[in-house]
């Protein structure tokens, strides 16, 4: 059966042919990334992080062990559409319940198959991350396509954690399935410590390890004060990832403000970056940002490296930390601050993701240092 004709078409005037996948003669619009994990696609799709990003992945071959309900990072799918070598029309996998076709065509989300994604990935480094448009039908006129792509807004700018956040406070009530939990040995902790979880578009299996590790976690709005936060009396203040450009985010760089030194702070991707810029740091768009699960880390107080889960494309300058700050972990591939801690009061935060889902275990003894924090 032949599918229907789709275009990508990128801001820069190129224009891909392809086929149609997911929710076919519809069309998505966003910035236009790329992931390099070889598994993990439901997780990715699913991360509030992606949110107004078309996500590109660089393994061909996806799909394969179709959807299940555990998986998700959220309750729908949150990038804007997709972008595959072949989206595998067969699944095998005993936990799954449903293809990641008819998963795209339930949530409305477009996608393109049958191009060829290293040649997209060559561009995006050689050009950078760019607004894109993926249509479909076989009358687009791929001019157009590319002049409405350059219409889009940029990245650079934009708050988008109010189209993540919760909406209203909520205790985390999810179950951490002993089954698939990867250190049972830290589940059992004498006295459990209560935590506000600040939702920029949190991860659920952020909360998953929060729990895990003896958090009660009480998650609220984007948008909440410092003295609603304290008022909660936590013991601790967890800021969470999301998407967008993280200056934008100004209610809550003043929140963190306000809450320097009266809790301890965890801070995670874009959570890192807020705190960063309570404290006066500046932060940047990057090139192409950093997405996958093989990301090396050095912990520069222990000189262990880390493989790591990533996904950002804004980062931290360490130059512009003050005094009261240092940078605590580095990205090896290109030396980009990946962590910090402040000196004078119980605050730290890295830029990946210690929660991992997709990707290594490596760096989940962070939570244990949150933990000690408190």
């Amino acid at each position: 059966m032949a599918l229907a004709k789709a275009i990508l078409a990128l801001e820069n005037g190129l224009t891909i042919e392809g086929e149609a996948i997911g929710a076919v003669g519809t069309e998505c619009a966003g910035e236009l990334v790329f992931n390099t994990a070889l598994t993990g696609y439901q997780e990715v799709l699913t991360d509030p992080s992606y949110t107004g990003q078309i996500v590109t992945f660089t393994y061909p071959h996806i799909g394969n062990y179709g959807v299940n309900v555990d998986d998700v990072e959220s309750d729908r799918i949150q990038a804007s559409g997709l972008v595959v070598h072949e989206l595998s029309p067969i699944v095998s996998n005993y936990r799954a319940n449903r293809s990641l076709q008819s998963y795209l065509e339930e949530s409305g989300v477009a996608g393109i198959q049958g191009v060829d994604t290293r040649m997209i990935v060559r561009v995006l480094r050689l050009e950078g991350a760019m607004r894109s448009i993926i249509a479909h039908g076989d009358s687009l006129d791929p001019r157009e396509l590319v002049e409405r792509a350059r219409a889009i807004p940029s990245m650079s700018g934009l708050d988008l954690t109010p189209l993540v956040t919760t909406q209203a406070p909520y205790e985390w009530q999810g179950a951490s399935d002993a089954e698939w939990d990867y250190r049972p040995e830290v589940g059992s902790q004498p006295v459990r410590k209560r935590v506000v979880a600040v939702d920029f578009g949190v991860k659920r299996n952020i909360l998953r390890r929060l729990a895990h590790h003896g958090c009660d976690v009480t998650v609220v709005p984007a948008t909440t004060s410092a003295s609603e936060i304290l008022a909660l009396n936590p013991d601790g203040v967890f800021l969470s990832n999301g998407p967008g450009d993280p200056s934008a985010v100004t209610k809550a760089i003043g929140t963190v403000k306000d809450l320097l030194g009266k809790k301890p702070i965890f801070g995670i991707c874009l959570g890192h970056q807020i705190l960063s810029l309570a404290i006066g740091a500046s932060t940047y768009k990057m090139k192409f940002g950093h997405r996958g699960a093989n990301h090396p880390v050095k912990n520069l107080r222990t000189g262990q490296i880390e493989i790591t889960s990533q996904n950002h494309g804004f980062a931290v300058d360490p130059y512009t930390l003050p005094a009261n700050a240092e940078m605590t972990h580095v990205n090896l591939n290109d030396q980009t601050c990946a962590g910090i801690a402040l000196k004078d009061v119980p605050a730290f935060a890295v830029q990946y993701h210690p929660e991992a889902s997709p990707g290594p275990h490596d760096s989940d003894y962070l939570f244990e240092d949150f933990l000690a924090l408190m």
